[in-house]
């Protein structure tokens, strides 16, 4: 029968130690990215359902539908982005885009007046999103220049 029983010791002689020891800087160094990154999935959850929760969705539903379209994609980004932020980066110039795309999406797809309360809800989280793509970006390209 094998021993399988936990003897304390040190593993600094273990010959997986300094690749172990690299794996976990470099994943400390990508978790503030990570926490950024899942502000973009609560961010495309709400713009998701935005339609719904302003009560917009019945009086412009092709806004609706782009929003619905656009935050999922965001919140599906956002998941794959904080798995592997360090993989990241090119991904965050999507979000951005997807971010601009809310803040000028009342004007482009509504076809009359979208409402005060469908612009500011579009424009905010719009706004937000490039926040957090700029921002996870910046930590990312300092990442890389340490």
């Amino acid at each position: 029968m094998s021993d399988v029983s936990h003897r304390p010791g040190d593993i600094r002689g273990h010959p997986d130690a300094p690749e172990m020891r690299d794996r976990y800087s470099r994943m400390l160094q990508t978790r503030g990215v990570a926490a950024v990154e899942e502000l973009v999935i609560l961010a495309g959850i709400y713009a998701a359902v935005s339609g719904w929760v302003v009560h917009f969705s019945a009086a412009r539903p092709e806004l609706a539908l782009s929003n619905l379209v656009v935050g999922i994609t965001l919140a599906v980004m956002g998941l794959c982005m904080s798995m592997a932020p360090e993989r990241s980066h090119d991904l965050n110039f999507v979000v951005l885009l997807l971010g601009a795309w809310l803040i000028i999406s009342p004007w482009v797809v509504a076809t009359s007046d979208a409402g005060t309360g469908a612009i500011l809800s579009n424009v905010i989280t719009g706004a937000c999103v490039c926040l957090f793509a700029l921002t996870a970006g910046g930590l990312l390209m300092s990442k890389r220049k340490t």
